[in-house]
C-alpha cells in the first residue's frame, strides 16, 4: 500500500481512477498461486474484511484466531492477519489444487493486488505495483471490475474512514509510554471494529460505530 508522498519505482508511475483500465488480467491466475504463499504477516485485515470472512467461512472472529488469523503488532497496534502455514507460507485458506477457497469474500489487499494505494489530497488514487504478479502479459481491465466491489463508491469511502481511524489511534499509542494503557488502546479497537456485532450492512452501520 503506498503512503501520502510516496509514488516509488515500484509501481509503473501513473495513477489510476476506478474507472480507468490496467493491465490486471491473469485469466483467473490460471492455476497460479505464487501471490498467496510467502506473505508472512502482510495480508491485514480490516474490519470489513473480518465481516465479511465470518460470514463467508460461518465461524466468529473469536474462532478464526490462532488458526486462519492471527494477531501480531502492524506499526504499533495490534491487528489481525492471514495465519500463513508455518512449512510452506501459504494462506491458510488455499485448497488442496492451489486454489482460493474464499475468493467471493477474499480481503481487500487480495482483491487489490497488484494495485496499490497512493494517498493524497485527502483521497487516494490506484497504482500498479511493477515486478509483484507472476503472470506475463496480462490484459487491460477496469479498476473497478478487477475490485469486484458491489458498492464501491462506500468501500472506498470505508477505507479513507479506516485509514483516519488507525492514525488517530497510533497518535494517542504516542501520547503515553505507559505499556499497560498501549495495551487497551490497542485491545479497545479490536473490541470496537473487529468484535462489535453487525446485522446486515456493514459500510452502512460502520460510520456509527465513531
Amino acid at each position: 500500500m503506498k503512503r501520502d508522498g510516496d509514488l516509488s519505482t515500484l509501481t509503473d508511475g501513473k495513477l489510476y481512477r476506478s474507472s480507468d483500465m490496467a493491465r490486471l488480467g491473469c485469466n483467473d491466475c490460471e492455476g497460479c498461486s505464487a501471490c498467496c504463499k510467502g506473505m508472512g504477516n502482510s495480508v491485514v485485515l480490516d474490519p470489513y474484511d473480518v465481516w465479511r470472512l465470518t460470514r463467508g467461512v460461518g465461524v466468529t472472529f473469536s474462532e478464526m484466531v490462532g488458526k486462519q488469523v492471527m494477531l501480531s503488532v502492524v506499526d504499533g497496534l495490534i491487528l489481525p492477519s492471514l495465519n500463513m502455514e508455518n512449512q510452506t507460507g501459504a494462506c491458510p485458506f488455499l485448497n488442496g489444487e492451489g486454489r482460493c477457497s474464499i475468493h467471493a469474500f477474499r480481503p481487500g489487499i487480495c482483491r487489490l493486488f497488484p494495485l496499490g494505494r497512493y494517498y493524497h489530497d485527502g483521497g487516494f488514487s490506484y497504482v500498479l505495483m511493477t515486478g509483484e504478479c507472476k503472470k506475463e502479459n496480462r490484459s487491460k481491465i477496469k479498476i473497478d471490475k478487477w475490485l469486484g466491489e458491489t458498492n464501491l463508491k462506500a468501500y472506498e469511502k470505508f477505507i479513507l474512514q479506516w485509514k483516519e481511524i488507525l492514525e488517530e489511534t497510533r497518535k494517542l499509542l504516542g501520547e503515553t509510554t505507559d505499556l499497560e494503557t498501549q495495551k487497551q488502546i490497542s485491545v479497545s479497537l479490536l473490541q470496537k471494529y473487529y468484535l462489535a456485532p453487525c446485522e446486515s450492512d456493514f459500510l452502512t452501520e460502520f460510520g456509527g460505530r465513531e
